[in-house]
């Protein structure tokens, strides 16, 4: 079985996280009694299914029990691969239930369906469909209003917004870091890292790791907190689906921080990734061509339903917005630029990576001043081989970095296991495949997220309390259950 989870969740052939080969298990409550005369056995049957048998001799099928993504984050024991833990409620066949029973509801109970899209998935179906990376846009958007979306968007919007207020947190780390130990930073964008340090590195981590959402994230409270405000319902009418090149978004989305109880919502209701999306293309629509022709004539006048915050993150853009640093969010790039101005006066015209001996996934960016001394020590941290060497560094103390921009994938987002791969799992097309990836989501030219003026009108709409809650969230140590672990070492 293959899982599609990241290699941070992943250590055995089964593909089980902490644990390795056992089974995923939801403890319940079992209330103590007294014991009768004799006791039911279980036994498995010739199918596979288990069997209760009492006393008797008579014998009963026991329910398989449903384990949830909430009740996967909770649980210390693993994240298994198996497709059923995901739950009908991250699947493009809920998807599609959502979109049927929006037609067929009333208008008073019609739900604004909102869809939000990565540059990596847009990447990623660029390259499979060979067109150019604003082309893939275009039918993207034409494709989901074609189903019945009524607005699509683009996350590189709040890409911009996390990078903006990262920089800001790095800053304020940076100069209290006399007083108080708050280095390094860490990244917190990618949820297969977040669920691994919380899981097994809760206290060693936790304390450094960024308190800002993910672009993911920051989009969902943005769309729960403008549209439904703009279109005069409750967050709970908004039905807010993203597309991820990663398949750990999905638990990301199910984290009990981001579940709103006054409306018992979420700021992320579903998670296709870019694979799942493709397939969905393929089964409903022609080609590329067909599908933005087909935007002309679908009968969707949205635009008077997406607030001014969001006018700018439109997919449908003929300006799409792009950023400097890569494919993963590029933090470690603008963070180093920003804080080099800021802190030490200095204007960094381009970032040079020096990679680690024998592993391209380690890099190190530094910053010296005419003798020499360092003055900011930056990472990069790609894939479950290269997190494994941070976490050691800093348990041994001797991590001397300022800020590490950490990703669960090698090679990072682009190669996420949600992006669309090669037939068969063959690792030399996979590789081609990841090049085009790469060159379709460098074809629109970067700028620096300061310099957009919609991001910083966006950011400057809200102050300090709402901005903390918008934009910011935080982690938790996960308590481990030494009956369900084994004794596993790192």
């Amino acid at each position: 079985m293959t899982s599609n989870f990241s290699g941070a969740l992943q250590l055995t052939d089964l593909n089980d996280f902490i644990a390795p080969s056992q089974e995923c298990i939801k403890p319940v409550e079992v209330k103590k009694s007294i014991p009768k005369k004799g006791l039911s056995k279980i036994q498995v049957s010739n199918d596979g299914s288990y069997m209760e048998v009492d006393t008797s001799g008579k014998s009963k099928k026991l329910q398989k029990a449903e384990i949830t993504l909430n009740d996967c984050l909770a649980c210390s024991g693993c994240v298994t691969s198996a497709e059923t833990v995901l739950i009908a409620m991250q699947s493009k066949d809920e998807f599609y239930k959502v979109l049927k029973e929006n037609k067929e509801t009333s208008v008073e109970k019609h739900k604004t369906i909102v869809v939000s899209v990565s540059p990596q998935s847009r990447a990623s179906i660029a390259a499979k469909y060979k067109v150019d990376v604003r082309k893939a846009g275009k039918a993207i958007d034409a494709f989901f209003k074609s189903l019945g979306a009524d607005i699509v968007l683009d996350t590189t919007f709040t890409e911009e917004i996390a990078l903006v207020k990262t920089a800001e947190e790095f800053i304020q780390r940076y100069r209290d870091n006399q007083s108080k130990k708050t280095l390094p930073m860490l990244t917190s964008s990618c949820p297969g890292w977040i669920c691994y340090a919380e899981k097994t590195h809760g206290d060693l981590a936790i304390p450094y790791i960024s308190s800002v959402k993910s672009p993911q994230q920051i989009l969902g409270s943005l769309v729960k907190e403008t549209i439904s405000s703009h279109v005069k319902k409750t967050p709970d009418n908004v039905y807010h689906v993203t597309v991820m090149p990663c398949y750990d978004k999905k638990l990301e989305a199910s984290r009990q921080d981001f579940y709103d109880d006054i409306y018992s919502t979420r700021d992320v209701d579903l998670v296709l990734t870019s694979g799942e999306v493709e397939e969905m293309m393929a089964e409903e629509s022609g080609s590329m061509d067909d599908l933005i022709v087909k935007v002309d004539v679908i009968n969707n006048n949205n635009a008077s339903m997406i607030p001014a915050q969001l006018q700018a993150a439109q997919l449908d853009n003929d300006k799409p917005l792009s950023h400097g640093g890569g494919g993963s969010g590029g933090y470690l790039h603008h963070v180093y630029k920003h804080a080099a101005q800021q802190l030490f006066g200095v204007k960094v015209e381009e970032v040079v990576y020096k990679p680690a001996r024998n592993n391209k996934d380690f890099r190190d960016v530094t910053l010296k001043d005419a003798d020499g001394k360092i003055l900011l020590n930056f990472a990069s941290v790609y894939g479950f081989r290269s997190i494994q060497n941070l976490v050691q560094k800093m348990k041994r103390g001797r991590c001397n970095y300022h800020f590490v921009e950490v990703m669960a994938c090698p090679s990072g987002c682009l190669n996420g296991g949600g992006q669309i791969k090669a037939p068969g799992g063959d690792r030399e097309l996979q590789k081609d495949i990841l090049s085009k990836v790469q060159i379709a989501f460098n074809e629109i030219t970067p700028t620096e997220a300061r310099q957009d003026s919609a991001v910083n009108q966006t950011i400057s709409d809200y102050d300090i309390t709402k901005s903390k809650q918008l934009f910011h969230t935080q982690y938790h140590a996960v308590e481990k259950d030494e009956t369900l672990s084994l004794n596993v070492k790192w």
